[in-house]
């Protein structure tokens, strides 16, 4: 059998390996196709979901604010009566009871109303500190008592990101006991039963105090305030405030103990700083009562008050703290609701008993084969993350939601009571489309 040879310059041949060509850069070109949001895909109304500073509440309008107190002299009445409505708002939606007093620290946020606590309060003789670290916060605390106070008797009582330490080790009524309530960088809180591990104030509770950072927690959990000697949290945070203006409450017993350290001649050894100084007179410890009613350390910004009241104001109409705390657990069952069906998608916090509904962070499987150039797997995860958090940015779905810098790599959404449940559900399906597009684009 004699096989005929075409010579390749016929023209079906030509056209058949033109045809092969166009197939094979056509496979080529789908595999590496990179999946955009379609232009159909709703968008959050506001891109907002930092986990402080916060969202400015629905409806939010500078131009609306008073001003009337601007340019004034902080101690002047009119502006006195504005920061004391600010103390009496608070008080009211928060329920804090009548015998525990307020103050606004300006300066230094939820950390110097914090700081100014330790510094006040914390290396009471006999009285040793147990510091519960389960977030980087909380760490911050720790080191604050060891290394710049350098109390002597810290007991160190701490578990990993995502997870709580065993609160069985803690002896409230002994100790002085430094933690925070909601972990903002890991997404822990402390469960809603109570606080147990803390005996109720009475005669029998011992001289030590407890102390609660719950800057992420105001205004979005219920609080045992019965159990708290003194809470300090920011505005900036829950209701979405400005920026370094703390709140400090303080019970009955941490008033106390102030005077104490007074007598003793630890205030005086110490050497407060003017700005965390609660007491003018160390030797005596007591807080002069202007501090209660609106008359501060120093200067707090007016213009800041009247953000604040806006927004004190706006939880009132909407219904004061039951209304806040359910505006903020259903943008955390939206997001269950969506990670329930994600097998890739988990919550740092495993276990729903201690998911925080404030600081919601996020882990991400499936990004440590990508091939980035980053090295090491968390480094290549954190890369690939912040790539994500970059393109929902870039499409004005969502502003600032890479997890914390010292936390694991992951994503953190704030669902606080100013974020609408909407806007969340709408953010969801872009974490998908970003994390589609960054495993795509690195395979």
């Amino acid at each position: 059998m004699v096989l005929s040879h075409r010579p390749l310059s016929e023209p079906w041949i030509k056209n058949w390996f033109i045809t092969a060509a166009l197939l094979i850069a056509f496979l080529y070109c789908a595999e590496a196709y990179v999946p955009v949001g379609p232009p159909a895909m709703p968008k959050p109304s506001s891109p907002h979901f930092s986990s402080g500073p916060t969202k400015k509440r629905p409806g939010y309008d500078l131009a609306k604010l008073p001003i009337d107190t601007l340019g004034r002299s902080h101690r002047s009445s009119e502006c006195l009566g504005r920061i004391q409505r600010a103390l009496e708002l608070t008080r009211d939606i928060l329920g804090i009871p009548g015998e525990f007093r307020l103050a606004l620290l300006p300066g230094g946020g939820d950390t110097g109303a914090f700081e100014a606590a330790l510094w006040s309060l914390v290396g009471t003789k006999g009285v040793p500190v147990q510091a519960l670290v389960w977030e980087a916060f909380g760490q911050g605390w720790y080191d604050d008592l060891t290394t710049q106070l350098k109390v002597e008797e810290v007991e160190l009582v701490s578990a990993p990101y995502g997870e709580l330490p065993d609160l069985s080790q803690v002896s409230a009524g002994e100790n002085d006991v430094c933690f925070v309530y909601n972990g903002t960088t890991s997404g822990v809180c402390l469960p809603d039963d109570g606080a147990p591990w803390i005996p109720p104030s009475g005669a029998g509770k011992g001289r030590g105090l407890t102390l609660c950072d719950a800057t992420s927690a105001c205004f979005c959990m219920p609080l045992p305030w019965e159990k708290l000697d003194v809470t300090t949290f920011s505005w900036q945070k829950a209701l979405g405030g400005e920026g370094a203006h703390g709140i400090l409450v303080l019970s009955p017993r941490a008033l106390a103990r102030l005077e104490e350290n007074g007598r003793s001649g630890l205030l005086a050894a110490r050497g407060i700083p003017k700005l965390l100084r609660l007491a003018p007179d160390p030797s005596t410890g007591t807080v002069p009562e202007g501090l209660w009613t609106g008359s501060t350390i120093n200067t707090p910004s007016m213009l800041c008050v009247e953000d604040y009241l806006d927004a004190l104001q706006w939880a009132q109409e909407k219904g004061g703290l039951p209304a806040l705390i359910a505006r903020t657990r259903a943008n955390l069952e939206a997001v269950e609701a969506f990670v329930a069906k994600k097998p890739w998608l988990s919550f740092l916090a495993s276990n729903p008993r201690i998911r925080s509904s404030t600081s919601i962070c996020l882990r991400i499987e499936g990004l440590e084969e990508a091939g980035s150039t980053a090295r090491g797997g968390g480094s290549q995860v954190r890369h690939r993350l912040k790539e994500m958090a970059a393109l929902m940015e870039r499409e004005g779905v969502a502003y600032d939601i890479a997890s914390y810098r010292e936390a694991p790599p992951g994503l953190r959404i704030w669902g606080g009571p100013t974020v609408e449940t909407e806007d969340i559900r709408r953010l969801l399906p872009w974490i998908e489309w970003a994390y589609d597009r960054v495993k795509t684009t690195s395979g």
